[in-house]
């Protein structure tokens, strides 16, 4: 049997996406009007979102030549799929930042500074990238590592006592934290959820499939935060 190709511009919904969120969050940030900001520099990327989706589903109903209420079916079609496991990134988002106010980020500090050479800079970017991704493999999710983590390693000892740029680590911290997403069946919405739809015999297939690509990335970004956070 051949499977089909399909042409690419049926795509092309998805990855004007993040085209337009790019660049909506650069143009809103900077467009002003009688000196004041048309959208909040703070909600930028997240207008940007929404102008994206709705574009794009506009676009895919065009193409598809679809209903106007198809993409709402769809969505709740999806939604009935997923079911509960909707909520689990909200939810360990949650954990995350009610663990941050409880001090385990401090614990984890200090657990951090009795067994890493804290004087050795790489050693020190290690440990926090590698943190996060085990964190986010116990937590399920790289939101709910990234209060912890960047409390205990990222603010003491790559920013503060390396001079680290902030936006640099923060960015590639959370990257390596989603390195562990791919890794944990706790992130069920990403890594359990598909193999069901799927209907695969190993319902740890996914994982199985992502991991070789997850330390990879794990590894280059720590030479990315190496390399780019302390100019």
């Amino acid at each position: 049997e051949v499977t089909p190709v399909l042409p690419p511009v049926l795509i092309l919904p998805a990855l004007l996406i993040p085209v337009i969120v790019l660049a909506g969050t650069f143009i809103f940030k900077a467009l002003t009007w009688n000196g004041r900001h048309v959208v909040d520099p703070k909600q930028a990327t997240l207008v940007s979102l929404a102008i994206a989706a709705l574009t794009a589903a506009i676009l895919a109903q065009r193409l598809f030549r679809q209903p106007a209420s198809a993409p709402l079916q769809e969505g709740r079609r999806l939604m009935d799929l997923v079911g509960w496991a909707a909520l689990l990134p909200q939810m360990l988002a949650a954990l995350g930042a009610v663990f941050a106010l409880a001090g385990v980020g401090q614990t984890i500090g200090d657990i951090t500074l009795a067994v890493t050479p804290v004087d050795s800079r790489l050693a020190v970017v290690v440990a926090y990238c590698a943190g996060m991704a085990l964190f986010t493999v116990m937590m399920g999710n790289a939101f709910a590592a990234f209060p912890v983590m960047t409390a205990g390693i990222g603010l003491p000892l790559v920013i503060g006592r390396f001079g680290g740029d902030p936006a640099v680590v923060c960015a590639i911290g959370m990257l390596s934290g989603f390195c562990g997403t791919l890794l944990t069946p706790l992130a069920a919405n990403f890594n359990l959820v598909p193999a069901a739809l799927l209907q695969l015999k190993n319902r740890y297939g996914v994982i199985r499939a992502q991991a070789p690509t997850a330390v990879l990335m794990l590894l280059i970004n720590m030479v990315l935060m190496y390399v780019l956070a302390f100019r």
